[in-house]
């Protein structure tokens, strides 16, 4: 065989589908992304492979992590081969979603035919290296955090048909997730608050239309912040405010609404934030701007 077996959604390892399914994942919608890119990847054969491989020879291959960090993604890149490579691929995941690894440890053995593991490998990576790399870089916030008492928050900057994965990956290092969709719960932000007339206004519109729907707004200034807290905002996002500001809208505020930081945020500054009492920091870097977490697939007994 030169091409990939392309195996149905039906046939592939269940556990594979369950390990998705329990983390709150949907697992068609990822087989369907996963057959997108492996079609992107392989418009035609795998030149290289079918030219330099015996599609009858066999081998096992290792991921191994080639820095320290925490998995993400394993289902995912089992999926990856269960697709290319069909029932013929052995599976052997070392290691579970959100472990910390070190560098050298396998995460995943594969077997099967080697032309065929070869084409699906750097799919395969694309996932779990850059799911794992964003569990790592959560990982590290939620460090910096420890025994503080707040937490590190995704948002919407994520990747175009990754958000599920890029949050799932996010509660694999040990982050929260915000809303995952404009439907999930209603931000009013900068620019709804200039369409709207204010703060309050825009407030008590969604409100209005949405009575039974999570209503965050974002405040600038503690002028704001001091009319939301009057009509009974009780979620509030801190934008771009210095540290004496959020010191002093935790004290205004007093328990009566959960704050969360945002704008500007660093992990340098994270528990300086942290110290000022708000309840979440919101920090897009988890998923727009995570370095990837190198793995690599190394084959063995050819």
């Amino acid at each position: 065989m030169t091409g990939p077996v392309r195996t149905p959604f039906d046939a592939l390892a269940t556990d594979v589908v369950q390990r998705l399914t329990a983390a709150g994942l949907d697992a068609e919608k990822i087989y369907a992304d996963v057959v997108a890119a492996v079609e992107e990847d392989l418009p035609g054969e795998d030149v290289t492979s079918v030219a330099t491989i015996d599609p009858a020879t066999m081998a096992t291959a290792d991921l191994v992590a080639r820095a320290d960090g925490v998995v993400a993604g394993l289902a995912v890149a089992e999926m990856v081969f269960g697709f290319v490579v069909g029932p013929a691929v052995v599976l052997t995941p070392a290691v579970e979603d959100g472990d910390a690894v070190r560098r050298d440890d396998v995460l995943l053995t594969v077997r099967g035919p080697v032309a065929l593991l070869l084409t699906a490998e750097r799919t395969a990576l694309n996932y779990l290296c850059h799911l794992s790399g964003v569990a790592t870089v959560t990982a590290r916030w939620k460090a910096a955090l420890d025994g503080t008492g707040a937490q590190v928050r995704d948002t919407r900057k994520t990747t175009p048909h990754l958000r599920a994965l890029e949050k799932y990956a996010v509660r694999c290092g040990g982050g929260t997730n915000h809303r995952a969709t404009l439907s999930d719960q209603a931000l009013v932000k900068d620019n709804h608050v200039l369409a709207a007339g204010g703060v309050v206004p825009a407030y008590r519109a969604v409100r209005s239309r949405y009575p039974d729907v999570l209503v965050q707004v974002e405040v600038t200034t503690l002028d704001q912040l001091h009319e939301l807290l009057e009509v009974g905002a009780d979620q509030i996002l801190l934008d771009n405010m210095t540290t004496a500001m959020m010191t002093e809208a935790v004290r205004v505020t007093a328990g009566r609404a959960t704050l969360e930081a945002s704008g500007g945020l660093s992990i340098e500054r994270a528990r300086e934030v942290a110290g000022t009492g708000v309840d979440y920091l919101a920090v897009g870097a988890l998923t727009h701007s995570a370095p990837v977490l190198d793995v690599a697939m190394d084959l063995k007994d050819l």
